[in-house]
């Protein structure tokens, strides 16, 4: 994709070998001795950063595995985060039950395994802000921290997901708010430090965002599906894209099942073709989705659906045949069949 360096890049989200070394990922040479694959990253980082040209700037895209599964650790921090939970937490969690969905979704964030994950990341983030600051170019720095999904916190009926996004509702691969309203922290020269802004907006943002920050020109015809942030962080408009659209038409192993999104100002409406059903919620007064609106709003149900409609016709998307209950049991039991399919063992060399 046009960069220069490669570390750890790869085409899978969840490490390849997991956290520790010795790592399988075939764009990350193993240590000697036993690393953290977050360390690792940011400490090679921070070398790129101080071995770079300095009379040119630098784009560094750098994507943590963390926080994906496997969950495993950051050691540092286990013990840290294992007495906050057994003095936070006394009781077991009890799950809440996404009714109709075949899902459960955990309510609080209580698993220190995954804290100490979260701080692995924190950490190395502070590293880096460090690096750029002994560099003396911290202060004309873009910085920009984001998530792509929500985290796991909605599975199968029998499996826990190892995080919470509560107040909002269900968590990664889900249409929920849980599932797609991510942090987005930026930090740019001559910008007030501290403002907290509701407005909502899109990944697609980041990039005219960049090239506006930078002073350089717009190029409406390559980031066509996004539009500058700055004059929403400047605080000259709260009013940015007239609707935002999701398209999501997979069977996800979260166990959330085709549909598709969109959101007009306060209002979000949800169609969800497994089970034939739309949904619509007012996330002024309902951030958490737990009211559908839908029955005592039906003409503003009509309008939503010929905007997304619409919308998913303009962009040409791939319509798929959602699953019958009898294919969705036959594949079901499929997956359990080879999952319960012992493993052959490896013949040993003589």
């Amino acid at each position: 994709q046009g960069f220069d360096v490669n570390l750890a890049g790869y085409h899978v989200g969840s490490p390849p070998g997991g956290y520790y070394s010795p790592w399988t990922n075939p764009f990350l040479e193993n240590p000697k001795e036993e690393e953290y694959l977050t360390e690792r990253l940011t400490n090679d980082s921070i070398n790129l950063i101080k071995q770079r040209d300095t009379s040119k700037p630098f784009l560094m895209y750098f994507c943590y595995y963390n926080v994906h599964t496997p969950i495993q650790p950051f050691k540092k921090k286990m013990d840290h985060f294992t007495t906050k939970a057994e003095s936070q937490f006394k009781d077991k969690v009890e799950l809440i039950d996404e009714k109709g969905y075949e899902a459960y979704t955990r309510p609080r964030q209580d698993d220190p395994a995954y804290a100490s994950m979260v701080g692995a990341v924190d950490d190395s983030i502070g590293k880096m802000i460090k690096a750029l600051e002994e560099e003396g170019i911290l202060d004309e720095t873009i910085i920009v921290f984001f998530s792509d999904n929500g985290g796991l916190s909605t599975r199968a009926a029998g499996r826990v997901g190892p995080t919470s996004n509560y107040p909002l509702r269900a968590g990664k691969g889900w249409l929920y708010e849980g599932g797609i309203r991510e942090p987005l922290i930026i930090r740019a020269p001559n910008l007030k430090a501290g403002k907290v802004n509701d407005t909502r907006v899109i990944s697609m943002d980041l990039f005219p965002t960049m090239l506006d920050l930078a002073g350089l020109p717009l190029e409406p015809k390559v980031h066509v599906d996004g539009k500058s942030l700055l004059p929403v962080m400047k605080g000259k408009t709260t009013q940015h894209h007239d609707a935002l659209y999701f398209y999501y038409p997979h069977y996800h192993g979260s166990n959330w099942k085709p549909g598709a999104s969109i959101i007009v100002g306060d209002w979000k409406l949800i169609q969800l073709y497994h089970w034939e059903e739309i949904k619509l919620y007012d996330l002024k007064n309902d951030p958490g989705e737990m009211k559908d609106l839908s029955k005592s709003n039906p003409e503003k149900v009509i309008h939503m659906k010929t905007k997304l409609e619409t919308w998913l016709k303009d962009m040409k998307a791939q319509r798929l045949k959602p699953m019958t209950e009898q294919e969705l049991k036959l594949h079901k039991e499929k997956v359990e069949l080879l999952k319960s399919k012992p493993k052959k063992k490896k013949k040993k060399k003589a």
